[in-house]
């Protein structure tokens, strides 16, 4: 593909298409519904499936009986979407049911401004189902990162059975730029793990306590039973104190333990500075220009561009910030994210600066902080 010059929503369609997406549903909610239309471009020629459902419940509803047929699904809104979305959301985690969701936020709370972005929904995606159990979520700071990391999040989504949001925002989301798609680096397909039909199969047996099922699709040859109830590994719904235990430790685990293996980042490190910048999402980009700046005012600064948000990649964060007094935290709102870096670093001095008034950060406020 040449050069292209897209909007952060465009580059999204295209890394799902390329993960090998092939079936959307959604309902318009802005900014997230150029996605809607991109997959209504790019889907049917491919034999894929576009539908808007009646409203944001009926189309998550729509993408998990799509997922556990089989098909590798998306579904895009905003937050008050994923509002909507939150039953459902709570059952793909305990049914472990591969989905990838696209909130593009945008300035609450409720219906808010609708054409403001902001980063309001951090800790809302993290915890806005039921259980407190992990998701993923993915932070992308341009178009390329939405191309690069909408591939990352179909993989995770499939290899670990579970929901994965890939939180933008509207400054991403519908500000075009150009961007060398064949220049992107993208990782290698993953599909989930098929179960060995030549044994008896248990929809929900695993290896290990920090593993995914193995999967069948729903209306095939082989029984699959799915329940949004607790259950064993035969599906059936259990009230046992162990089963239940290890059930949930399993969805648990199965996430942190490895977070380590997708934590994705940037870096821009200074060995003259005593402080450093952590920012994400958008607002990384002002920070990059602050931190250049900074420099050339003869004050060295070092960045950390976390893009996978949760679970909280703890080493990459721990293992940065070491050498730093000072951690500057930015964000596009009044403080969400900073409590994870306050909880890990108790012996740092960390200042906080956010913003939550439908304007960028720009690159001066954030050197005032530096």
């Amino acid at each position: 593909m040449p050069l292209s010059f897209i909007e952060g929503n465009d580059a999204v369609a295209l890394g799902a298409m390329a993960a090998g997406c092939r079936f959307f549903a959604g309902y318009p909610i802005t900014p997230a519904t150029t996605i809607y239309n991109a997959m209504l471009k790019y889907l049917p020629p491919e034999g894929g499936v576009c539908l808007q459902g009646e409203d944001e419940i009926a189309s998550i509803g729509y993408c998990l009986g799509a997922s556990m047929a089989g098909n590798k699904v998306l579904t895009a809104t905003s937050g008050p979407g994923i509002s909507l979305y939150s039953e459902q959301i709570s059952f793909a985690i305990g049914s472990e049911i591969p989905l990838v969701i696209v909130n593009v936020q945008r300035l609450g709370p409720s219906t808010g401004s609708a054409t403001k972005g902001a980063d309001g929904d951090v800790q809302f995606m993290r915890w806005g189902s039921s259980s407190g159990l992990p998701v993923i979520v993915l932070a992308p700071v341009d178009a390329a990162d939405c191309y690069r990391l909408t591939v990352h999040a179909f993989n995770l989504a499939e290899q670990y059975r579970c929901p994965v949001f890939v939180a933008s925002n509207k400054e991403i989301a519908m500000t075009r730029e150009s961007v060398d798609l064949d220049a992107v680096d993208l990782p290698k397909i993953v599909d989930r793990k098929t179960a060995d039909r030549s044994k008896p199969f248990l929809p929900f047996a695993t290896t290990g306590d920090d593993s995914a099922p193995d999967f069948l699709p729903i209306g095939d040859e082989v029984l699959v039973r799915q329940t949004s109830s607790t259950h064993g590994a035969n599906g059936y719904i259990t009230v046992d104190p162990d089963e239940i235990n290890a059930f949930q430790v399993r969805l648990q685990k199965k996430l942190t333990a490895h977070v380590d293996e997708f934590t994705f980042f940037e870096q821009d490190l200074d060995t003259r500075a005593d402080t450093l910048l952590v920012a994400y999402g958008v607002t990384a980009r002002a920070a990059r220009v602050a931190v250049t700046t900074s420099r050339a005012a003869g004050k060295p600064v070092s960045l950390l561009t976390p893009k996978t948000l949760w679970p909280v990649p703890e080493r990459l964060i721990v293992d940065t910030a070491a050498p730093y007094r000072r951690i500057v935290v930015v964000e596009m709102n009044t403080g969400q994210y900073v409590r994870e870096i306050q909880r890990l670093l108790p012996g740092k001095t960390i200042d906080f600066f956010g913003q939550m008034n439908g304007n960028l950060i720009k690159p001066e406020q954030i050197r005032e902080v530096i």
